[in-house]
């Protein structure tokens, strides 16, 4: 049965996912219930990345900052509905910036600060944006130098010091009396209106804009906050850039939920991250795979710190290893959420109350979630879910084969902004997304598998291999800082399999060590790797994951300088 997006959206504001607030809203509630309680914390080295001292601002502080730059925005032209592209690191005027558009109801499409004018071309073409904002200083960057030529028609705003002629000094800039009040009486502002375009990955083909709306953030929030049994409060540590769902979706909106106290941190930096674990004393944080892997496999760093606040870490972006998760719950007592998401919406997410066991925890997921939604208390499925074959046909219920895993609900995506095609490709006529992600039903339909991307498969003799799958078995190796296996291809067996490996400090290892680590976790042989390639370490994009094309590019230059 097909059911409109009105449908969809009314039975989200009944069953209590969706409501009438925006995130602006939520936010000034919080100030007002809380003015001083610490909101927000730059990162202790940010005049190192960025400009200007760190800060540590109030709930009444952070809102007269919201308010100010909202007034500043309205004086300088930007209304309901406008597109604002902001380019900056983890620093607090971000995310003053986030709520003072949403104040005045524009829309903030975030870039990554390593985005450079190839990857900004496409996307003002794609959003047209009425202004850009971007810092005066960063470390090894000129994003004014960069992005100037581009802007067309766009308004250039920057934050920091010495602002250039042609640009609105953001920090500067004073709200009109009286300016900002008349616009929000003239101007409701709608849970449902767009608040942000984020941005795919990029790993492939022309970033697409993924749209969502307050109501879809608000949507997505219990994923996070009720899995990693957050409280009024907490203070949350945030090293992911505020661009995408791991940062918006999963620390940003809980702290939203919580009245929190949130903790910048950017660029990555172990010893400042770990220095702020043990200052800060967050009871949650975020960290992808292989800085958890590479903290529990440092014993004398692991001996220096004290991890001790943290009441559960969220991970994700690439598979976990069983080793490492079992590791961070045996070893330290600290649970890892596994996460499963993408920026059209959330996909999945396993915490301790849901599959305590944490070998389970890192390759499995729920199949059905049940959920308090924002606004209700009575538990309820977050998210429905299905497997259908790659090449089409009738959803899977058969345990062991892989599907893409379809999803809808109130956290998943209307389609890409601009880009009819792109979304008709995208989601299905009843609403489900596409995710060209593969699983497999296990364990009685319990749970589902993640298994690889649709478009990753290795293909060899007939037989389809997920690199994904033996890359998780790798984790656990104790000579590997990291692996990424992927296709070569062969004239006999139309795909065999290479490896691209990472040593720990100290060690090396051969493609025997690997393989034979593989054979003693019984992985079928036509799933062993045939050709080793060892590298310094693996290029990745802005959101930290392996892009796996060029790492299987790499590969092939040096089997090519062989010949």
């Amino acid at each position: 049965m097909i059911v409109s997006p009105e449908a969809r959206r009314r039975a989200y504001r009944e069953a209590g996912w969706w409501g009438d607030k925006t995130l602006a809203d939520l936010f000034f509630a919080n100030a007002a219930a809380h003015p001083e309680r610490v909101a927000l914390v730059d990162a202790p080295n940010r005049g190192d990345f960025a400009f200007g001292d760190a800060r540590r601002m109030t709930y009444a502080e952070l809102a007269a900052e919201v308010e100010r730059l909202a007034g500043a925005l309205l004086e300088a032209g930007i209304g309901k509905d406008d597109v604002v592209v902001i380019q900056l690191p983890n620093i607090s005027e971000f995310v003053a910036l986030y709520f003072a558009c949403a104040t005045i109801g524009a829309i903030v499409s975030p870039v990554a600060i390593q985005y450079r004018s190839h990857e900004l071309s496409t996307m003002f073409g794609i959003v047209e944006p009425r202004a850009f904002v971007c810092g005066t200083q960063a470390k090894g960057m000129d994003h004014v130098g960069v992005a100037r030529p581009l802007l067309g028609d766009a308004m250039l705003m920057t934050v920091g010091p010495d602002a250039p002629p042609d640009a609105i000094d953001l920090s500067a800039a004073q709200a009109v009396p009286g300016r900002l009040e008349a616009h929000r009486a003239a101007n409701l502002v709608d849970a449902d209106d767009v608040f942000t375009i984020c941005w795919t990955s990029g790993t492939t083909g022309v970033p697409k804009g993924v749209p969502r709306s307050h109501n879809h953030w608000v949507g997505i929030a219990p994923g996070t906050y009720v899995t990693a049994r957050l409280e009024d409060g907490d203070v949350l540590l945030n090293p992911f850039p505020l661009i995408n769902m791991a940062s918006i979706g999963g620390v940003t909106m809980s702290w939203l939920r919580i009245a929190g106290t949130m903790v910048l941190h950017h660029p990555f930096d172990p010893q400042v991250y770990l220095a702020q674990i043990a200052t800060e004393r967050p009871s949650f944080t975020i960290a992808p795979p292989a800085v958890l892997t590479m903290l529990l496999q440092n014993e004398a760093l692991l001996a220096q710190v004290d991890l001790s606040s943290l009441r559960t870490i969220g991970s994700g972006s690439a598979p976990l290893a069983p080793a490492m998760v079992a590791g961070f719950q045996e070893r330290l007592g600290i649970p890892v959420i596994n996460i499963f998401g993408s920026n059209e919406g959330m996909s999945l997410i396993t915490g301790p109350d849901d599959v305590p066991d944490p070998v389970e925890r890192a390759s499995f997921f729920p199949r059905l979630l049940n959920l308090p939604p924002y606004y209700r208390d009575e538990p309820q499925v977050i998210m429905e879910s299905r497997l259908v074959p790659p090449e089409g046909g009738d959803p899977i219920t058969a345990e062991g084969i892989p599907g893409e895993l379809q999803i809808r609900g109130p956290a998943v995506f209307d389609g890409y902004w601009r880009a009819p095609e792109q979304t008709a490709a995208a989601l299905t006529e009843d609403g489900y997304f596409r995710t060209g992600d593969l699983f497999q039903i296990e364990q009685a339909g319990r749970f589902l598998r993640f298994v690889g991307r649709c478009k990753d498969l290795i293909i060899r003799g007939g037989v389809n291999i997920s690199p994904e799958e033996i890359d998780q078995l790798l984790g656990g190796h104790p000579s590997l800082a990291e692996a990424c296996v992927f296709a070569l291809p062969d004239p006999v067996m139309g795909e065999r399999i290479g490896v691209a490996a990472v040593p720990r400090p100290g060690t090396d290892v051969t493609l025997d060590e690997v393989t034979d680590y593989l054979r003693s976790h019984d992985l079928a042989v036509f799933k062993l790797p045939e050709r080793l390639f060892v590298m310094g370490s693996l290029p990745r994009n802005v959101t930290n994951k392996v892009m796996r094309s060029e790492v299987r590019a790499m590969a092939l230059a040096t089997i090519e300088e062989e010949a």
